[in-house]
């Protein structure tokens, strides 16, 4: 989750406006040093829980879900370990699996052939280039200035540009939500986004459907004084899943504890519950 970013731009009439600031280069600096965030985050690791809450039709709570994961670098690139559910560390059984399997992993990972890196490493970086398409596909107002985390921050919202033809993959499925975007004055960073579905958005050819009404929030904090790495989203679904199964998900996820990878580290097993 882990970044949904999405955001605007706008037009040149609104380039000099009460803030004597141009949003559009707001945004633009801005996309720059996510891409940067986002290179650099392959270089730490951190720990991710995830809250999923399931409902019916009805609005009746179904089903909760809690998981731990220990998110690592692994053969040269992130891997998620489970390593707690339901707020407990996992059963000697279920904490073996997961040694296994990441042994399993890692051992794959490392008889990848250089063709095969070369490509996952372009995929990669595929994943975040929509974002250069982000100051042409939304229209923005630049509303004012708040202080979040105590730092003075620029409020943009966004809004779908009527017409624009998305290019790449991750622009075509925002290309149908409209936000607002918190920016940090001083570093031009991404502290605070909140977005929502306009239309329909559709992932998988189409055996995900997300239905208008959709949101998703989340915020940034700075990590060793030298990026800026997601700290907390929130999701809340409505749609459908291989086109018939309903869901209507509130999806909580915190990030915490990251830590400066480093190439001598040992991975240590977590003690599983006996």
């Amino acid at each position: 989750m882990k970044s949904w970013a999405l955001l605007l731009i706008a037009p040149v009439v609104f380039l000099q406006d009460a803030f004597g600031q141009d949003a559009k280069e707001i945004i633009r600096r801005s996309v720059q040093h996510d891409l940067l965030n986002f290179e650099r985050l392959k270089n730490y690791t951190y720990q991710e829980h995830d809250d999923i809450k399931s409902f019916d039709r009805h609005g009746t709570l179904k089903k909760t879900e809690k998981e731990t994961y220990d998110v690592m670098i692994l053969g040269g690139r992130d891997y998620e370990r489970l390593i707690q559910r339901d707020d407990k560390p996992l059963s000697t059984r279920d904490a073996r699996k997961e040694e296994e399997k990441m042994d399993k992993e890692l051992d794959r990972r490392e008889h990848e052939s250089p063709a095969d890196k070369a490509k996952l490493a372009k995929e990669r970086q595929a994943q975040r280039q929509f974002l250069d398409e982000v100051p042409e596909e939304f229209s923005f107002k630049l509303l004012g200035v708040e202080s979040v985390s105590g730092k003075s921050a620029w409020v943009i919202s966004a809004e779908p540009k009527p017409g624009y033809r998305p290019r790449a993959r991750g622009a075509k499925l925002i290309q149908s939500m409209r936000g607002k975007v918190w920016i940090d004055q001083g570093e031009y960073q991404w502290v605070k986004v909140e977005a929502e579905a306009t239309g329909k958005l559709s992932y998988g050819f189409g055996m995900l459907k997300i239905y208008p009404g959709a949101t998703v929030a989340f915020e940034q904090t700075r990590v060793n004084d030298e990026v800026w790495l997601p700290a907390h989203a929130d999701i809340r679904l409505n749609g459908r899943a291989a086109l018939l199964l309903p869901i209507r998900d509130e999806i909580d996820m915190q990030f915490h504890d990251y830590r400066k990878f480093e190439a001598e580290s040992k991975i240590v097993a977590v003690q599983p519950q006996q």
